[in-house]
């Protein structure tokens, strides 16, 4: 079943961003600041000690741009994108 998309256009180009890199999209059932959360699908204890494989998405960030280019950073500097982006190079 899809997902319920984001309603700032930004933030749900760098989460469909994020999906086709592999990431997991869940979406929070209560009504907080954070819309959902984002998880990396390897989990990896080396990328990072584990510092960005989960990362909350904001339901009204001050900036919908820069939350947007946050997750793309935070997807980007994945060892496993790295890896692959290597690879297709």
């Amino acid at each position: 079943m899809p997902r319920k998309a984001h309603p700032q256009p930004d933030i749900e180009k760098a989460l469909n961003y994020a999906e086709e890199k592999g990431w997991k999209i869940e979406i929070s059932n209560a009504r907080a600041h954070a819309w959902g959360k984002m998880k990396c699908p390897y989990n990896d204890r080396e990328c990072r000690c584990g510092e960005f494989c989960l990362s909350s998405i904001w339901s009204t960030p001050k900036n919908s741009y820069n939350h947007g280019q946050l997750i793309r950073r935070i997807v980007n500097r994945c060892i496993h994108t790295k890896q692959e982006n290597d690879r297709s190079k």
